[in-house]
C-alpha cells in the first residue's frame, strides 16, 4: 500500500448509524484480488462502477461516498458523493453521467456532489505512478429522509446530516495501482494522429510537464526539459 495515509478518519468512521450489520455492498467491478477494473480508473475509461446492496424497505434514500485514505494530504481524497438515491433501489448502474442531477431512469432526485477536483460526479482511481496500490472505500448509508442539500454541499456538512439520519451503513474496499505510463502488463497504448503530431504523446491534461514536447511514447525530449 501507499506509505502515506491521511490523518482524518473516513466518513464511515465518523458516522454511527442506528443499526449495525444489516447492509452489504458488492460490485462486479472489483475482482477477487480486490483490484478495481481498469475501466473504472481515471487512467482509462473513468466509468463509475456498478454497485449492488442489501434491500432495506424502511430506507427513504441512500447516500454513497467514495474516498481514498492513501492519497497525500491531511484528509482522504473524495472521489464520489451521491445522495438522495431512491430507497427502493438495490444498486447503481455503471457509467453514471458526471452531472449534478443525473438524468437516468430510476435515479429521479439523486444528486452528485463535488469530488476532490471540484467537479460533480465520479472521479476514478488515479494514484501516482510508483506510489503502490491505494485503497478506495465505497461507503453506503441508508437514510430515513430525503436530504435538502444542493450539489455544492461540502463533505463536512453532508457528514453532519448523515450523523443525524443514518439508519445503517457498510463499505466495500477496492484497490488500484498504475505503472509509470498508466499501462497494465501486456497492454499496448495507442495515441491519435493529432496527439502524436502535437508531440504530447496522449498525456493527461494535468501532467505537470504538459507544455514540454514529448515523443510518441510520451517521453519528454531531453533538449526541451525545464
Amino acid at each position: 500500500m501507499a506509505e502515506h495515509s491521511s490523518g482524518e478518519a473516513l466518513v464511515i468512521q465518523r458516522v454511527q448509524p442506528q443499526e449495525a450489520g444489516r447492509l452489504t455492498l458488492t460490485s462486479e467491478a472489483i475482482g477477487l484480488d480486490d483490484r478495481i477494473g481498469d475501466a473504472y480508473s481515471a487512467y482509462h475509461d473513468g466509468m463509475s462502477p456498478p454497485l449492488m446492496w442489501t434491500e432495506m424497505p424502511e430506507t427513504e434514500t441512500w447516500a454513497l461516498i467514495m474516498e481514498d485514505p492513501d492519497a497525500s494530504g491531511e484528509r482522504p481524497f473524495l472521489h464520489w458523493a451521491i445522495w438522495n438515491i431512491p430507497g427502493k433501489l438495490k444498486g447503481l448502474p455503471a457509467n453514471i453521467p458526471n452531472d449534478a442531477r443525473p438524468d437516468l431512469p430510476g435515479l429521479d432526485g439523486a444528486i452528485q456532489g463535488l469530488n476532490g477536483r471540484g467537479k460533480p460526479g465520479y472521479m476514478g482511481p488515479k494514484p501516482p505512478a510508483g506510489d503502490g496500490p491505494h485503497r478506495y472505500h465505497f461507503q453506503l448509508f441508508a437514510l430515513n429522509m430525503i436530504l435538502d442539500l444542493p450539489p455544492v454541499t461540502s463533505l463536512d456538512v453532508l457528514v453532519q446530516v448523515l450523523q443525524a439520519n443514518a439508519i445503517a451503513s457498510c463499505e466495500l474496499v477496492g484497490t488500484y495501482e498504475e505503472d509509470a505510463l498508466g499501462e497494465r502488463p501486456g497492454e499496448t497504448r495507442s495515441f491519435s494522429d493529432a496527439e502524436i503530431h502535437a508531440g504530447r504523446g496522449g498525456l493527461d491534461e494535468d501532467d505537470l510537464d504538459r507544455h514540454a514536447p514529448h515523443d510518441e511514447e510520451g517521453v519528454v525530449r531531453p533538449d526541451h526539459r525545464g
